[in-house]
């Protein structure tokens, strides 16, 4: 399905022309009928050759309801633009034209209408003029009367013409709609109306709704397109939602109905500005799709500039790229701006918007992941995903872990820091085994402990959950080395004579020191106070292996020559190696080794 917004001046013609296009009445209220003109949006539609089913939104051209205009333009990526031929080139007209042009909207026809009542050329003319000063450069201008139907003809064809050029939407692409109407039916409840500009929507499926700062979730319990219950639909379409579900009440007109945990409500953005320079006003409105809030401008670069940040009186589901409209309602100048930043860090210091203004001045207006990757550093998948920003294809040098992506240049600061991080622990607390990943994730403001193992280098590892320098496994302090050295000439000839609590202390190797050094590999240490060479393991083994099986413990100590403060702990850690298994009656035996 593709969708059609008009455009232009009240009583030019827009609903009688659509009608006469389609065969059916766009003005359904009594009232629009009695008055002769739209009060709120219509909805008909009809098939064209080579293209398929094309609705129209049949938008007021009353300068009173240009928010009901502005509704059902936004979502809209086309427009019939119906201009008067027996009539000057009117206010609503230019006012429509100048908000199309900030809209961004690039696909559109022109209509010249009640070419039977006086010659259509002065106006088509005109309008050729006026059209290619804005983004609908080049659309056709057709002469047409619908009382008549002479013209017609060459309409659909422009129509169809122009309608091959729209590129066709993603349907997988996540949903948002704007609520441009809201009613109740008697036997099926609320109904709401709206554009799907892209994605997919069926019968079924849930949706959150944002109506200012309120969100909630609803249920679609019927769909419909074209005037027919569907099953599933696809934008870009036209589609009527019966909803369903405890916060149907927020369903109002303006607001967004949108795919669950995909979008990312914001009220504070960052934009480029499209249109005349100068000072904005303080309190424009801010127009997205069918709703308008009231927003607060901070140029970020001084008078003239075209960067500007917003702050929303109410939060709106926006992403980057998104196009909008600003509008000031006294004097009815309209901006067009682009969508930068939905997520934008605060301004605290002095000299920040100018800094800021820098770092917007060379983005596009549209998602770009290695741009979001450097400037942000450190952002989880389903943050990006959430303002817009696809993250199949990675750049080259992104870190990944645990759903964090981290740009290139950032993994190179945490390597570094991780290296400094451990240094100046290891110096300042040598037989400290390392601080956790987690602890030095934490010192360098990481969300997740495994982007920073995903950032070690060598020497750097992991050891026993601690973060270490890869150095050879036997070093230590110096003054630890010289106490193991000791040790190892008083063990070289009574290898389980272990030294004294004294000999200990003389030696400066108290049980952190010593722990240290078993860490490393230079000691055994059976106990508090307890501590042998490494290979006192093997030996003992080997000389127990000469005593008849099994063995009491005396006879163990006698064979190793060797004091029970040390024999009953190299025991228990023989037992715990199961190099030996301990008997009822408190003897032992070895055990095979096979």
């Amino acid at each position: 399905m593709h969708v059609v917004a008009t455009a232009g001046h009240v009583d030019h013609g827009k609903s009688t022309l659509v009608d006469a296009l389609t065969g059916m009445q766009s003005d359904r209220l009594r009232e629009e009928r009695e008055r002769g003109l739209s009060i709120k949006l219509g909805y008909v539609w009809t098939s064209l050759p080579d293209i398929g089913d094309v609705a129209f939104v049949d938008v007021p051209g009353h300068e009173r309801f240009v928010t009901t205009m502005l509704a059902g333009v936004g979502p809209v990526p086309a427009v019939l633009l119906v201009v008067a031929a027996d009539d000057p080139w009117m206010p609503q007209a230019a006012e429509h034209l100048a908000a199309l042009d900030a809209l961004h909207v690039q696909h559109g026809v022109v209509a010249v209408t009640r070419a039977d009542l006086t010659d259509p050329g002065p106006m088509m003319e005109r309008a050729a003029v006026e059209v290619a000063r804005t983004t609908l450069r080049g659309a056709p201008v057709v002469a047409v009367s619908a009382p008549t139907g002479a013209g017609l003809p060459e309409l659909r064809t422009a129509l169809t013409e122009m309608l091959a050029g729209v590129v066709e939407s993603d349907p997988g692409e996540d949903v948002r709609l704007w609520v441009d109407r809201r009613f109740t039916i008697r036997g099926a409840g609320t109904v709401v109306t709206a554009t799907l500009p892209a994605g997919t929507l069926a019968r079924g499926d849930a949706l959150e709704v944002h109506e200012g700062d309120r969100t909630g979730t609803v249920r679609v319990r019927g769909l419909q397109a074209l005037g027919n219950p569907v099953d599933q639909v696809t934008g870009t379409a036209r589609v009527a939602l019966n909803l369903t579900g405890d916060d149907v009440a927020l369903a109002e007109r303006g607001a967004a109905l949108v795919t669950p945990r995909a979008w990312r409500p914001t009220d504070v953005v960052d934009c480029r500005v499209r249109g005349e320079r100068g000072r904005l006003p303080s309190l424009p409105l801010l127009h997205v799709g069918a709703t308008a809030v009231t927003v607060r401008t901070r140029l970020l670069a001084g008078e003239g500039g075209d960067l500007v940040r917003l702050t929303l009186d109410a939060p709106l589901p926006l992403r980057v790229g998104d196009r909008a409209l600003l509008r000031d309602p006294g004097s009815r100048q309209v901006w067009g701006l682009e969508v930068l930043d939905p997520a934008p860090p605060a301004l605290r210091r002095r000299g920040a918007a100018a800094a800021r203004a820098k770092i917007l001045t060379p983005l596009a207006g549209t998602p770009d992941l290695p741009s979001e990757l450097d400037r942000r550093g450190v952002v989880h998948r389903s943050f990006l995903r959430r303002i817009g920003v696809p993250t199949e294809v990675l750049p080259p040098g992104t870190v990944e872990a645990a759903g964090w992506l981290m740009s290139e240049q950032r993994a190179d600061d945490v390597a570094t820091r991780v290296a400094e991080d451990v240094a100046t622990q290891a110096a300042s607390r040598p037989l400290d085994p390392g601080p956790t990943p987690q602890a030095v994730a934490d010192r360098l403001g990481l969300p997740a402990p495994e982007l920073l193992l995903a950032c070690l280098r060598p020497p750097l590892r992991v050891d026993n959950g601690r973060v270490v320098s890869g150095t050879a496994p036997g070093t230590l302090p110096p003054e630890v080395e010289t106490a193991v050295g000791a040790i190892e000439r008083d063990l070289a000839e009574a290898p389980f004579a272990a030294p004294t609590a004294d000999r200990l202390m003389e030696l400066g190797l108290d049980d952190r020191r010593a722990a240290a050094a078993a860490k490393a590999g230079r000691l055994l240490r059976l106990a508090p106070g307890v501590v042998l060479l490494p290979g006192a393991v093997e030996l003992a083994v080997r000389r127990l292996a000469d005593l008849r099986q099994p063995f009491t413990t005396s006879e163990a100590r006698q064979r190793l020559a060797t004091s029970r403060r040390v024999a009953l702990p190299l025991l228990d850690h023989l037992d715990r190696a199961r190099l030996t298994r301990r008997l009822a009656d408190d003897r032992r035996e070895l055990l095979s080794r096979d």
